[in-house]
């Protein structure tokens, strides 16, 4: 496919997320099952301008003076790809399976508007009901860092050092350009190409012999915080598909005794083969489905010398990587979590021993579902745990960290501006003794 068809493919797409409210994943899948003449190659372009209009939807519309897909794509070309107006013009020229040319309106405002005088919600590209929050969290950052946020993430990973050093791992990945991440002392950021996309590392022998794994540097980082010890019980109660999981084995040389869980199961389904794969160790507990199931941690209560707590959340921290969640994110949805959050935490306060803690872990940057979640916590318990100081969190990590984050009435912040990875918040709580 030629660039401009790929525009107009992704048109197409945006069309459907948009009629259909539906997330870009599946319409992208749906158009690729529907095209199957686009190779990967194509496919990943498409989605590269798709995600890219998204990241960008608001101002894009802004200076386009319009919110159809076609003004959101042209839009975000001159924006968030820095294309010149003849270059748009030569995508969009009408002939073969290009988009129709651009009409006097479209080429005037791509050669000449900004956004200037653009409200908040448009200059940072963020649903207008979320600005209190994210304000309180960024201050007088707001606007820069939600352009941080709609920028393309990173391509990170974490070398799993229980089958060896970060410098084997360098040195084998050097032919992409692999260099050490900014923070997290093992991690790796690789280039991604002009498109958005990088290598296909997943298919590499290291990554199948389980050298690294696939993980932003803030969510190495937020479980390097975490300060797991060899010798101790440790929960990972929100574990998911396993990677903080796999993490804290390696920090601890699996020298711990690490029980991984989660509500739903289904999200457990990968951490088998990943601890497969990497040679962790840890004790998977799946919750059986139905009114009936029991408790799968019962047998804990009282007796953890740490919870690791990777909350639900809204996920505002990762809108680098899924712009189109921002978009579709309702009032409602923040409630949800709240009631999710508080329901963990709940559980993590009853599994902790005295003197023993809770690290409490979103990727959002709202505080109703952080400091404020914490603060709920504390209220409920009446003085059975106390926040430990940002600085001693600090701590168990980087000293660059400690001069990046945002520290906040309770735990720490990550930004895309300050830090360079996702939006992540940990907090630490210990049990009175």
């Amino acid at each position: 496919m030629t660039p401009a068809a790929r525009c107009a493919a992704a048109i197409e797409v945006l069309a459907d997320i948009t009629e259909r409210r539906r997330p870009a994943a599946d319409a992208l899948k749906d158009w690729g099952l529907a095209h199957r003449f686009a190779g990967s190659g194509d496919r990943a372009g498409i989605a590269s301008l798709v995600y890219d209009a998204l990241r960008r939807r608001a101002s894009a519309a802004w200076i386009m003076g319009s919110d159809t897909p076609r003004a959101v794509v042209i839009g975000s070309l001159r924006l968030q790809q820095g294309l010149a107006a003849p270059s748009i013009a030569a995508l969009f020229s009408g002939e073969g399976y290009a988009p129709a040319v651009l009409d006097s309106d479209e080429r005037s405002r791509v050669e000449t508007a900004t956004l200037e005088g653009a409200p908040r919600e448009v200059a940072g590209d963020t649903p207008a009901f979320v600005l209190p929050e994210l304000e309180a969290t960024l201050g007088e950052d707001l606007i820069p860092e939600m352009r941080a946020l709609a920028r393309r993430a990173p391509l990170d990973l974490r070398v799993n050092t229980l089958r060896g050093p970060r410098d084997t791992i360098l040195t084998a990945l050097e032919g992409y350009g692999a260099a050490p991440t900014p923070h997290a002392p093992k991690g790796l950021r690789v280039p991604v190409g002009a498109d958005g996309r990088g290598p296909a590392l997943h298919v590499e022998a290291e990554f199948l012999d389980g050298w690294y794994e696939i993980q932003d540097e803030g969510s190495q980082l937020a479980a390097l915080l975490a300060d797991a010890k060899p010798g101790e019980t440790l929960v990972d109660l929100c574990a998911g598909g396993g990677g903080k999981t796999l993490a804290l084995a390696a920090a601890t040389g699996n020298a711990a005794h690490l029980i991984a869980t989660d509500g739903d199961p289904r999200r457990l389904a990968p951490i088998h083969e990943r601890l497969r794969r990497s040679g962790a160790q840890a004790e998977v507990r799946t919750p059986r489905g139905g009114k009936q199931r029991a408790d799968v941690l019962a047998d804990l209560d009282g007796t953890v010398d740490r919870v690791l707590v990777d909350a639900p959340c809204t996920g505002s921290g990762t809108w680098r990587r899924n712009p189109d969640a921002k978009w579709r994110l309702r009032p409602g949805s923040l409630s949800t979590r709240h009631a999710e959050q508080a329901a963990v935490l709940d559980r993590a306060a009853d599994l902790v021993r005295p003197g023993g803690r809770i690290v409490y872990v979103t990727c959002s940057l709202f505080p109703s579902e952080n400091d404020a979640a914490i603060a709920a916590l504390l209220a409920r318990r009446n003085g059975a745990f106390t926040p430990v100081e940002a600085g001693a969190v600090l701590a168990a990590g980087p000293a660059s960290l400690a001069d990046a984050v945002r520290r906040t009435t309770h735990g720490v912040q990550m930004t895309p501006l300050r830090t360079g990875t996702d939006g992540f918040y940990v907090a630490v709580l210990e049990r009175a003794r």
